[in-house]
């Protein structure tokens, strides 16, 4: 067989065009990409890269300002929906939806367009012996108005009402989840200051035992064993002080991000102080469980998600049925400057039979009925989730409920026990070793009722964002919605 030299040349060169193409890909897709996996990419001189944009200082009233050590929990949820973005995402995602619901209701309006044209014609005839120019310009009016399709139009319509409410009950569903995260903050701070004057407390009490067993070695009466322990427990009780001064800065850090404000902002929080109304949250279960199925924003949001894909297939179906559309023209083309014109009137009744589509009618409603079944499940499970968290958050008050009363008595016998045991051991009758059991009995059920105090606070919030009446007091209750103060004791 003879080989062809002009073949291999020409093979030759597409291999070499195709090895530069490989090698210059890089440089030709502009920033490239890094050399391999293991090193960092570097923009190449010349590209343009998104800079950062600048951040708005934040929105605090000065009415606020001038309250800035003692903010309460209702002035931190009005500055979180101040600065919140999530909040102002869900709210333009609702305009958003709003703007598509006007949109799709222009349908049961006629279409009107004006159409302008102008055109400069040069023609020759008689083999070219004859040479003409023409200028020609005109206005059309047209109308187009869909008269019936079978319910494609409501469906669409309806379809864009649903999504809209669906829209609507996302942003709710946003405002109550920066309410619970600026509640759950807040009661955290709190519990760390309530945590630190019972550390405080612990380290006057440990400071105390010490004076006590050093006056006693100094009467002859204790061991220097006495003294080291005693000591022992005051290092103890200054360690787990200045652990909670340093917890309550990063809580404090994370309550002013949760609020929307710099960390470094000079402020101080009002704590809720006296009894706690233990006994005001006596609602049945079945009955909260019942109202978060009618309250919860999500729950509402599901549901119309639901309703919608249900709009979606009556769409996908009219898109196969017929349509009657009525159409008119009118226009006036004038020719040439000697003002000589021509007008043009057309009405017509369209009758549209869907005959053929390739299948893809077909398709569209498979995916259709698919998305419903979707949107379906995806609410039946967001109702099941409902009905758990209810009961989850309704016990968890209760037992919060309960650890606050045994750890109130729980506290007053420690208290009683401490002090008989340092009279006892100042009378002579006692051991370091009873007031040091009592001592940290004592401060171990401090720290539990702080934290008992706390639980109920977040079960209270958690309870209320489970049954959909967290609704914060800056902004207004639905109709049926808790009030501002029913909200803020968390009544649910």
């Amino acid at each position: 067989m003879r080989r062809n030299p002009g073949v291999f040349a020409v093979v030759a060169v597409a291999l070499a065009v195709a090895g530069c193409a490989t090698t210059m890909s890089e440089i030709r897709t502009g920033p490239g990409t890094s050399p391999s996996p293991g090193e960092i990419w570097t923009p190449p001189p010349g590209t343009r890269i998104p800079v950062p944009t600048t951040v708005p200082p934040v929105a605090i009233p000065p009415e606020l300002l001038a309250e800035a050590r003692n903010w309460s929990l209702g002035h931190l949820m009005d500055l979180a929906l101040r600065n919140s973005p999530d909040t102002r995402a869900a709210w333009a995602a609702a305009r958003s939806a709003a703007a598509a619901f006007g949109s799709e209701r222009g349908a049961y309006y006629p279409r009107v367009e004006i159409d302008a044209s102008a055109a400069r014609v040069k023609g020759a005839a008689a083999g070219g012996t004859i040479v003409f120019q023409q200028t020609n310009y005109g206005a059309t009016l047209l109308v187009d108005y869909l008269l019936f399709d079978l319910g494609g139009r409501n469906a669409s319509v309806e379809e864009a009402r649903l999504a809209l409410i669906a829209a609507n009950a996302h942003h709710n569903a946003a405002i109550q989840d920066v309410a619970l995260a600026v509640e759950q903050t807040y009661f955290q701070y709190v519990e760390a200051r309530a945590l630190l004057e019972a550390e405080q407390a612990s380290a006057k009490e440990a400071r105390t035992h010490l004076d006590a067993a050093e006056q006693r070695r100094q009467a002859g009466v204790a061991t220097l064993a006495d003294v080291l322990l005693a000591r022992t427990a005051l290092s103890r009780a200054q360690l787990g002080l200045d652990t909670v001064e340093g917890q309550i800065q990063t809580i404090k850090g994370a309550l002013a991000t949760a609020v929307g404000i710099p960390v470094n902002t000079p402020f101080d929080v009002a704590a809720p102080f006296g009894d706690l109304p233990l006994e005001q949250v006596s609602s049945d279960v079945d009955r909260l469980i019942e109202e978060a199925e009618t309250r919860r924003p999500d729950l509402a949001a599901a549901r119309s998600l639901a309703a919608k894909a249900q709009s979606h297939i009556v769409k996908v179906q009219s898109e196969g049925r017929p349509t009657v559309d009525l159409s008119g023209l009118a226009g006036r083309v004038w020719y040439g400057s000697e003002g000589v014109n021509q007008d043009t009137y057309s009405a017509a009744l369209l009758l549209r039979i869907p005959v053929f589509t390739g299948f893809s009618q077909r398709y569209k409603m498979m995916e259709a009925r698919a998305d419903a079944e979707r949107s379906q499940a995806q609410l039946e499970s967001l109702q099941q989730r409902a009905v758990y968290e209810v009961w989850r958050s309704y016990y968890a008050l209760k037992t919060a409920a309960a650890r606050v009363k045994t750890l109130a008595t729980m506290v007053e016998s420690a208290t009683q026990s401490e002090e008989v045991a340092l009279g006892r051991y100042k009378a002579g009758v006692g051991g370091i070793l009873e007031i040091l059991v009592a001592q940290g009995a004592l401060a171990a059920a401090r720290a539990q009722q702080v934290a008992a105090r706390s639980d109920w606070f977040l079960s209270l919030a958690q309870l209320a964002r489970d049954t959909g009446t967290l609704w914060p007091p800056s902004g207004k209750p639905q109709a049926g919605s808790p009030t501002s103060d029913e909200a803020t004791r968390g009544n649910p």
